[in-house]
């Protein structure tokens, strides 16, 4: 009972003197772990072997996960407010180490189905609600610098695939004498698999409880030394009022985000779910025989990830100096002129390629870390974590939308191993069209009228909680 009691919001109230950089570890300990997410394309051909399944039987997995992340964000929203960050990260991590341990026995005993429920739907859950656990008690320590804050946080997430895909590999060829991690052919038994999943799920538990124990929220009153709170009244679309997760969503100003952040990850994770094919493919001759090697493709999938990372931090923290509406025209507006690029020249040169996939990579990552910081502007700090649930369903609906534009427009142009760049290009217009639709939707983005706004007393004592 006392360790449960200690999971309570009352307990996490800073002391005094309490610094509040100690926070951004704590949130990037549970983004670090859940960022692995990105990295099952270290492991699907060997469960494609093992379980005797198709490619798509197996890519189901982390569809699942993807939208159990945004179903579980928006629904479980406001009792990770109410609960407090702790407890969330706390439920967070069991859900997501429990994922990992039922897909152990899933493969253990040959059960696919059993991978569904475990990575996907538990392993979601966990995705879902450690997404959002320290992203408003982020915001509420540095109401001063709310983009720098979130985008250290989000970072990790982009990041823990860096860290996850080459652990995965050394921990399979560890149970695996078989398993070779520099041939891209190579898959593990079965057996390694389950030691695999195993490991990560009992790894990522700690981890994550190092975060859970060290999450403070501030005490009633706190505020960065020097900060004037009456100095956010000067800067457009920023209120210093709050609104509810319920009043929120009934503004336009909320789906217009939604729609801003659907298109901008739909053009992103195109890309991304495609780029070792896509680069090799661009640079295929005649012959039929790609001049990329795949290894080398498999390091521009690392260097995008870095691209993603740094994209995370370093413009969610330009964003504090621009603000967050000519943020986004930059993410929507450049990232147009850069497909069109990549459609018109990407096949010229190499290294143009991939400087034009890492900065529109790094724009779905800025996308990512920039809209918490957004939200607070237009709705308060009162129930943001609750609000930012509910828009990631926006990120659900692109993680289906976008590899379906991308593959069915591949479909039709023939089959893999043979495509050439002509073959993207009606996608890449497409994702420009996309990009155009989040750009308008960007400009009409209005403040929250005032008869949405919540009592003074009301928020003063949720966001002092």
């Amino acid at each position: 009972m006392a360790l449960l009691s200690a999971l309570d919001r009352e307990h996490t109230i800073a002391p005094e003197g309490y610094s509040r950089w100690l926070i951004p570890p704590a949130a990037l300990a549970v983004h670090l772990c859940i960022g692995q997410a990105y990295a099952t394309s270290v492991y699907k051909n060997s469960l494609v072997q093992h379980f005797g399944a198709s490619q798509t039987a197996i890519g189901v997995v982390f569809s699942i996960a993807i939208v159990m992340l945004g179903l579980s964000a928006a629904v479980g929203g406001t009792w990770v407010e109410r609960s407090g960050p702790r407890k969330a990260m706390f439920v967070s991590a069991s859900f997501w180490a429990t994922g990992f341990l039922v897909g152990a026995l899933g493969i253990a005993t040959g059960q696919l189905w059993l991978l569904y429920l475990g990575y996907g739907v538990l392993g979601g859950i966990g995705l879902g609600i450690g997404y959002i656990s320290p992203v408003s008690t982020l915001i509420k320590w540095f109401p001063d610098r709310p983009g720098l804050a979130t985008g250290l946080a989000i970072m990790g997430f982009g990041g823990g695939a860096m860290i996850a895909g080459p652990a995965s590999r050394q921990l399979l060829s560890f149970y695996d004498d078989g398993y070779n991690p520099a041939v891209a052919t190579s898959v593990a038994d079965g057996d390694a698999l389950t030691a695999l999943f195993l490991t990560l799920g009992v790894a990522y538990f700690v981890i994550m409880m190092f975060g859970v124990f060290n999450i403070r929220v501030p005490r009633p009153g706190w505020r960065p030394d020097g900060w004037d709170p009456s100095a956010v009244r000067e800067k457009p679309l920023v209120t210093t009022a709050d609104v509810s997760a319920a009043n929120a969503i009934r503004t336009r100003s909320f789906w217009l985000l939604w729609i801003v952040l659907f298109c901008n990850v739909t053009a992103g994770i195109g890309i991304l779910e495609q780029a070792s094919p896509m680069i090799q493919d661009f640079f295929r001759e005649s012959g039929g025989v790609s001049t990329v090697a795949v290894s080398a493709a498999a390091g521009f999938v690392g260097l995008l990830s870095l691209f993603n990372m740094a994209g995370r931090f370093v413009w969610s923290s330009t964003s504090d100096l621009i603000g967050r509406k000519p943020i986004y025209m930059v993410y929507l507006g450049v990232g147009m002129v850069l497909y069109a690029a990549l459609a018109f020249a990407g096949h010229l040169a190499t290294a143009l390629f991939v400087l034009l996939a890492g900065v529109i990579l790094s724009f779905y990552g800025g996308g990512f870390a920039t809209v918490p910081a957004y939200l607070r502007d237009l709705f308060g700090t009162y129930q943001v974590g609750a609000i930012h649930g509910r828009l990631l369903t926006a990120w659900s609906a692109a993680g289906v939308a976008g590899p379906l534009i991308i593959n069915g427009f591949l479909d039709a142009q023939g089959k893999p191993g043979t495509l050439t760049a002509d073959a993207y290009r009606p996608a890449l217009f497409t994702m420009v069209g996309v990009l155009a639709v989040g750009f308008v939707a960007n400009l009409l983005i209005r403040p929250v009228p005032e008869h949405l706004h919540e009592p003074a007393a009301q928020s003063r004592k949720e966001v002092a909680a």
